[in-house]
């Protein structure tokens, strides 16, 4: 049996595009057969049914409305599949045959346009990763604002770091990329994104430069300044290629290719942006509890992405950073003029998003009422700016376009409340098309034109009973009855005979039954083009729109610093270059908006290259340690992001990573332990940090035991203080009580730790930094306030009694008072497998004096029987101990 044409038709167009979903319109519906039927059946949750084809078996075939796509659209790109649709590219009414259908776009999780299944605060990138040999091109794009810069690393770790700074939701990479080693499941997992390798061809390096050189109307690449990026140019030459043969558009709203190198902003890699909960809180994964959430008071979509990107792109460039501080701090000091501008921004919508939909030729009447809504608000905000003199506002003046001759155009055009719907009429207004308004007039006025013919043809003909009537089958004429049939005009034309009466048609009858008859459709279709051409008018100035949509997101960033600074009495901290972070009375801006004010204690923290470099906090688990070090990190952060800061004073050195390793996690979606994942991140701070990062460390070999952990933690600090090996600027928190003995033994090593009341058994945390090191854990006190049950507790405090005497801080403090010189600099404290076996090790558990001490302190009087053996046997087996470890 052979397929039916139509079913032939279908599957010539599913074989083009194998990979997606084909949405194929049939009238009112978008049909989908066979496998896709399946698939989008049970994805989408709809009817499974079948349609006669020509087979034996009726083919699978479900659908969706033509009129609700958007929704089925979206669930099926969240879920990662490709989506093609096929439209009816010809009036069904003059098909001769088989109506003519083409895929005119082919939606992906990048190239998704629908308002609905986008986030407005966060762009949408569509990421394109290359491999050739040693490096990898990275191209990225949001489709739906234009957004499109390129890059290359050498590195897996910083490609990671790239793919976790963008989230992008697709990527595309060429095969080569699967064998380079990269390890994408572990973020794939995370952020959910799509990934696919493209045909070779795209990849074509001459290819990729003529779509690029063609796109961008330039003769060379050193227009566009990316002469020296030749792996990024392909990776962008393939990106762009698909966005062409996805979108089947000419993608005009990318009106600009950007190279940026990591070494231009701050350096954040994926454990940092985690740990400091930048942009999503690390248990509920929301945006309540971070960074973002504090700063965040942007009045427009725009300048929610905008903020987000400064908050995980801080400056390294100290007078980038000076120019938005003195930006903030002018709209700081006008509270009027700033409140103002904030409501001038308020009403605005997204232009970047709807100058993308113009481009695309997919916004619709009401888009362009919320643009020209949006436009009435750039005068004011001008005359507003006015009143600043920052640098930075003065060119954001310059910027922002009023673009009036766009506002007045639409304002001419486009109804105040259109339909959605472009071929339904009712959106072009009175008086902007002379044909249009004879149109709408004849649809409306018809009947009153005829009634008035009829009346001036029974007064010239003298025909009292002249009718004009309308079938059907005739249209309309004029109805003489046979008595006055001598009467009748020449000009009148027979168009009928009746037994009673004639029927005529005369040119002026026929001109009026032209215009009413065809006078919806003609409307309808008129209108429609009318249009389309004040859209395409207004894509033609895509880029003086983006460019003004850009200064606007800029304002309105600027603006909400200012705002939150204002109101969490934030100070503008000094910008220095030479490597000192000096904040008087820091508070973390998260902690101080989710506790009651009187509860947060405000702290001071200074660092430098020189005799500051690193700190050693100690104190027990729950008294602030991790909150501190996060503050001094997100203040620094702040301040190159060009935010005032919450402190009393600060004066910030810039630095060009952070790095944290706070707190323990597993991953076991890649099969690692929580050792392994701290290791893991020691290893990368180590081998990456310079001597101009920062770095944040807490309880580094808390997931071993302990004389592994206070060999690793020994030895980091050991490495990170070492100004020949690193010098890192450093918070490094701990429970390791010995080594609070560095101090004075490595240059730059300080010791700090958070005060503690004890109040008998029990302890208040007083959530101050001070000098000097703690020597108690106060875990068991911890413990009892967790709500350990009280026999669990008591046992704790036995077991701690006995263990007392194997504490170790003497004997570090031994060792490192044995590798000093006695006067001037001391020398590099040995690792503990350096020492001399013949002494007793920095891990000797039990000392023989205090055991003789123990026997002459015991009253045998007073002891029972039962408690003279059962302290017998507890002497004897430490002693054991004591020889066991002399014999290892």
């Amino acid at each position: 049996m052979a397929l039916s044409p139509m079913m032939q038709k279908y599957l010539e167009t599913k074989e083009e595009y194998k990979d997606c979903i084909l949405f194929y319109r049939l009238g009112d519906f978008y049909e989908m057969f066979f496998d896709d039927a399946l698939t989008a059946s049970k994805a989408l949750d709809i009817t499974l049914t079948g349609k006669d084809c020509g087979l034996e078996e009726r083919a699978p075939m479900c659908g969706v409305p033509y009129h609700a796509v958007d929704l089925y659209l979206n669930k099926l790109v969240r879920q990662g599949y490709k989506v093609a649709i096929a439209e009816q590219v010809e009036d069904p009414k003059l098909a001769k045959g088989l109506v003519k259908r083409e895929v005119v776009r082919v939606v992906t999780p990048g190239t998704i346009l629908s308002a609905q299944a986008l986030d407005e605060s966060k762009n949408n990138y569509l990421m394109c990763i290359v491999y050739l040999g040693r490096t990898f091109g990275i191209a990225v794009t949001d489709a739906t604002t234009g957004d499109f810069v390129l890059t290359e690393v050498e590195s897996m770790q910083t490609l990671l770091d790239e793919i976790f700074r963008f989230s992008p939701s697709e990527i595309v990479c060429n095969d080569a990329f699967f064998v380079s080693g990269v390890d994408l499941e572990p973020l794939k997992n995370k952020l959910q994104f799509a990934v696919s390798a493209l045909d070779n061809w795209y990849f074509d390096d001459s290819l990729c430069r003529k779509t690029i050189l063609e796109h961008f109307h330039v003769n060379s690449f050193s227009g566009l300044g990316i002469d020296d990026y030749q792996t990024g140019s392909v990776a962008a030459g393939a990106l762009l290629q698909y966005l062409l043969e996805t979108q089947k558009n000419q993608m005009a709203h990318i009106t600009t290719l950007k190279p940026y190198t990591t070494g231009k902003y701050m350096i954040l890699d994926t454990s940092t942006r985690r740990n400091l909960e930048l942009v999503e809180s690390l248990r509920e994964k929301q945006k309540r509890g971070t960074l973002l959430w504090v700063l965040d008071k942007t009045k427009t979509a725009m300048g929610a992405r905008l903020l987000r990107s400064w908050v995980e792109q801080p400056l390294i460039e100290r007078s980038a950073i000076l120019r938005r501080q003195d930006a903030v701090e002018q709209l700081f000091g006008n509270y009027i003029g700033r409140e103002e501008l904030r409501e001038y921004l308020n009403p605005i919508y997204d232009l970047e998003r709807l100058i993308g939909r113009i481009s695309y030729q997919s916004a619709n009447p009401r888009d362009l009422i919320a643009f020209k809504n949006s436009l009435s608000m750039l005068p004011p905000i001008r005359g507003v700016l006015e009143e600043f003199d920052a640098p930075l506002l003065k060119e954001l003046l310059e910027q922002v376009d009023p673009l009036e001759d766009l506002f007045d155009l639409i304002d001419r055009a486009i109804e105040e409340d259109p339909p959605v719907s472009v071929r339904e009429g009712g959106m072009i207004k009175e008086g902007f098309n002379e044909e249009a308004d004879k149109l709408r007039r004849s649809k409306t006025e018809g009947k009153q034109w005829i009634s008035e013919l009829e009346a001036r043809e029974r007064e010239r003909t003298g025909i009292k009973n002249l009718r004009i009537k309308y079938n059907k089958v005739f249209g309309y004429y004029l109805e003489v009855t046979n008595s006055f049939r001598d009467q009748v005009p020449e000009d009148y034309t027979r168009k009928q005979t009746l037994t009673n009466a004639e029927r005529y048609i005369t040119p002026e009858l026929k001109e009026l039954e032209d215009l009413i008859l065809g006078a919806e459709d003609k409307l309808y279709a008129l209108e429609y083009d009318l249009f389309c051409q004040v859209r395409d008018a207004i894509g033609a100035q895509v880029v003086r729109i983006q460019e003004t949509a850009r200064a606007v997101a800029q304002l309105d960033v600027l603006a909400s610093l200012a705002s939150v600074a204002q109101r969490n009495q934030y100070v503008r901290p000094a910008v220095n270059e030479k490597g000192i972070v000096d904040i008087k009375a820091g508070r973390h801006p998260v902690v101080e908006l989710m506790i009651p004010e009187e509860l947060f204690v405000s702290n001071d923290v200074y660092l430098d290259h020189h005799q500051n470099r690193l700190s050693v906090i100690t104190g027990p688990n729950m008294a602030g340690k991790s909150t501190y070090m996060r503050q001094v990190a997100l203040i620094v952060l702040m301040a190159q992001l060009g935010s005032f800061v919450p402190a009393a004073s600060a004066n910030i050195g810039i630095c060009d990573r952070i790095f944290t390793r706070v707190g323990a996690s597993d991953d076991l979606a890649s099969g690692q332990s929580t050792f392994m994942v701290e290791m893991t991140e020691v290893a990368n701070i180590l081998r990456n940090a310079t001597r101009n990062s920062l770095v944040i460390l807490d309880e580094i070999g808390r997931g071993t035991s302990t004389f592994d952990g206070l060999s690793i933690a020994w030895a980091v600090i050991e490495h990170i203080s070492d100004t020949r090996i690193l010098g890192a600027k450093t918070l490094f928190a701990t429970h390791y009580h010995e080594l609070t003995e560095l101090e004075g033994s490595l240059p730059g090593v300080n010791n700090y730790c958070i005060a503690v009341k004890e109040q008998g058994d029990n302890i208040v945390f007083l959530r101050k930094i001070i000098k000097g090191g703690a020597d108690k854990s106060y875990g068991i006190q911890v413990a009892k306030l967790a709500g350990v049950p009280d026999p669990v507790i008591l046992r704790a405090k036995e077991l701690l009694a006995e263990l007392i005497d194997a504490d170790i801080s003497l004997k570090a403090r031994e060792l490192a008072q044995s590798q000093g010189t006695g006067s001037g600099r001391k020398q590099r404290i040995s690792r503990p497998d350096e020492v001399d076996c013949n002494q007793l090790t920095l891990f000797d558990a039990v000392r023989e004096d205090d055991i003789i001490k123990e026997i002459t302190d015991l009253e045998l009087g007073n002891m029972t029987p039962i408690d003279a053996l059962n302290m017998l046997y507890r002497l004897q087996s430490r002693l054991k101990n004591r020889i066991d470890l002399q014999g290892k």
